[in-house]
């Protein structure tokens, strides 16, 4: 069922691969979930990890196609949540973040994560509000 009363699944970015069994992302009235993203290559369930930057680039990369494929960009962006699997990683995330963020930046949470999938270094989850019409 959808409608205004009910969250809605969002347009994918068209780099996470199908049969994944969760939505890249739901709207809830002009708010916006996206489930957590890895640095994964387009299509497919393979981390782009030959450095850190490279996958802390590619999560940032996949988190902003799916922001662009439902008409929305870093300003819509209200709050961030990043999961690092060593916090030592923290700086070479905040490199990379601060290329794709400008004040005023969204809020942020951050913290260490044993697990990650996919061996991944991080996991980054966005919430992000639609504009009204």
């Amino acid at each position: 069922m959808s409608g205004k009363n009910f969250p809605e699944r969002i347009k994918p970015g068209g780099h996470m691969p199908p049969g994944l069994p969760f939505s890249e992302g739901m709207s809830a009235g002009n708010l916006v979930f996206l489930s957590g993203q890895l640095g994964t290559l387009p299509g497919k369930l393979e981390l782009n990890n030959k450095t850190a930057e490279d996958e802390f680039r590619q999560v940032m990369d996949n988190v902003f196609t799916t922001l662009k494929a439902n008409g929305m960009s870093a300003k819509n962006v209200v709050k961030c949540l990043v999961m690092l699997a060593d916090m030592k990683d923290w700086p070479a995330f905040n490199k990379i973040y601060l290329e794709y963020f400008d004040e005023p930046y969204p809020a942020r949470s951050a913290f260490g994560a044993s697990g990650l999938a996919l061996n991944a270094r991080v996991e980054l989850e966005v919430i992000a509000m639609r504009s009204e019409a």
